[in-house]
């Protein structure tokens, strides 16, 4: 990739950075990726709102066939106030891509402006897909309703997220599960309320929630196989009004995060069996409301293989790591592979001091730009010049 390309990533990226938008709410960066890939000269499609679709024709006749490839960037930000102090660093108080997205935004824009420069050197359809609410977990789902995978149908997929944990220059690629399913839950424990000096007239709700909450924890360590990864967590607790009144209902918010399908259908009915028995014991009521935020993400072989493959040519072996434990952490990328064979591949990025993902110092390497547009560049291109 030459120079002048690499300084225009970094440029679009910083662009972005300073303008960050939360999910659903991407108006302002979708209308940027547009000019962008209109300014190269790439026809372009708007889907759910805010979901952006660059498509690149191919006029190569490499082997004779008009194949199907896409790539994927998610492009929300998240409601974290950047502490970076970068010069663009955020204008949008309380706003921050502290996740990368801009980052594989701009990657992709950058493989988008290399395939459209390059067509002659393949043959088929590369479809861009710049995806929202991705943070909310149903950016996916909405552009695949939308009919983001048809037109012509996408036969693979390749998704790419900067990654902290590696160095600049490589990729991470995990085999079989990479990421965990994600679920949430709510549960409303409905006691009685009273005076807090006679609480044997009332029900307490936060004593009976104490119980479901340490129930809950037992379906890791005592329900479950202890080889499949399983985490459990109660992130919000919120009940009463005041010191001396006896609680009448409590609410809990939590999330389930596991690898194994099966498992994945059957914990809900655990929880629930639990708060049932614990409620009826007290004598109380109950609310459970459980919702699949997203599935577990199962790379493909064959189009990791390709990745990796691709990856050691350009990269070389050594710089192409092959992940050993799965992420608990979920990614909506698992919807596009539960409807076409794909991959998702980690861009090393990691700075002298680097911060986690969802940090509010969070900033990247931007040599990872150029070098993962090049890497997305090629794998398009070996995808749809082979005959396999």
């Amino acid at each position: 990739m030459d120079n002048k390309i690499s300084k225009n990533l970094i440029s679009i990226r910083r662009q972005i950075h300073t303008n960050p938008e939360l999910s659903s709410c991407e108006f302002k960066t979708a209308a940027f990726i547009e000019k962008k890939l209109k300014q190269a000269g790439i026809k372009t499609i708007r889907l759910a709102k805010t979901g952006v679709i660059g498509i690149i024709n191919g006029t190569g006749t490499a082997n004779g066939k008009k194949r199907s490839f896409a790539l994927r960037a998610d492009i929300d930000a998240l409601p974290i106030k950047e502490e970076t102090n970068k010069p663009y660093a955020s204008k949008n108080s309380g706003v921050m891509h502290a996740c990368g997205h801009d980052a594989n935004t701009t990657i992709v824009l950058g493989a988008g402006f290399l395939l459209n420069r390059e067509r002659r050197s393949f043959s088929g359809t590369v479809k861009l897909i710049f995806q929202p609410s991705e943070e909310d977990g149903n950016g996916a789902a909405a552009l695949i309703k939308a009919g983001v995978l048809l037109n012509p149908r996408v036969e693979a997929i390749v998704g790419v997220h900067v990654n902290p944990w590696l160095k600049t220059g490589e990729i991470g690629l995990k085999y079989d599960e990479m990421m965990a399913a994600v679920d949430k839950f709510n549960i409303e424990i409905l006691g009685n309320s009273g005076h807090g000096a006679y609480p044997h007239l009332g029900k307490d709700a936060v004593v009976i929630a104490s119980q479901v909450i340490n129930s809950i924890q037992t379906v890791v360590s005592r329900e479950t196989d202890p080889t499949e990864p399983i985490v459990i967590t109660i992130g919000k607790i919120q009940g009463g009004n005041r010191y001396n009144v006896l609680c009448g209902k409590v609410e809990l918010e939590g999330t389930v995060r596991t690898l194994n399908e099966k498992l994945h259908r059957l914990v809900p009915k655990i929880i629930e069996k639990k708060i049932k028995y614990i409620t009826k014991a007290y004598g109380a009521g109950y609310k459970f409301n459980y919702e699949v935020v997203g599935y577990p993400l199962r790379n493909t072989k064959k189009i990791l293989e390709l990745c990796k493959k691709t990856g050691e040519n350009i990269l070389g072996k050594n710089r192409v790591k092959i992940l050993k434990k799965p992420s608990m952490g979920g990614e909506d990328f698992s919807e596009y592979l539960r409807q076409v064979p794909g991959c998702f591949v980690y861009l090393g990025s990691s700075k002298k001091n680097s911060y986690s993902w969802h940090h509010e110092k969070f900033d990247i390497d931007e040599n990872v730009l150029s070098n993962g547009a090049n890497l997305l560049f090629e794998i398009a291109k070996e995808f749809l010049n082979s005959d396999k």
